[in-house]
């Protein structure tokens, strides 16, 4: 997802969220996060009906993979990433509770498999 995309759905300026991810760089590694190139920014320009870089901000955008936008909801401080990062971690937690609940049928099914 791009910055700006991500910026609205956390409730924040664009510039802040890219100050916060800055401040917190070594939190984003380069398959959490990368910015996109000239070519890329023109790419996506030409290819989804994108009137012009413009729309980027003037700056050139930093674009997150799953990784990274659950990064930004533990470093960001606006009401709206708090929650996404509380989601966040209870689903990690259910889905664990399930994994741990369900080894024994898991395992059946290996077994299934392998006959």
């Amino acid at each position: 997802m791009i910055d700006k995309d991500l910026a609205k759905i956390y409730g924040i300026e664009t510039r802040v969220l890219k100050q916060a991810v800055k401040r917190n760089i070594k939190r984003f590694l380069e398959d959490f996060m990368f910015e996109l190139t000239d070519l890329e920014m023109d790419l996506m320009v030409s290819q989804f009906v994108i009137p012009s870089k413009r729309c980027f901000g003037g700056t050139t955008p930093f674009v997150f993979t799953e990784q990274g936008v659950a990064g930004l909801s533990g470093v960001l401080t606006s009401n709206k990433a708090i929650e996404i990062n509380i989601k966040i971690m209870r689903a990690f937690v259910a889905l664990r509770k399930f994994i741990t609940n369900n080894a024994v049928l898991f395992q059946r099914l290996d077994k299934v498999e392998q006959k």
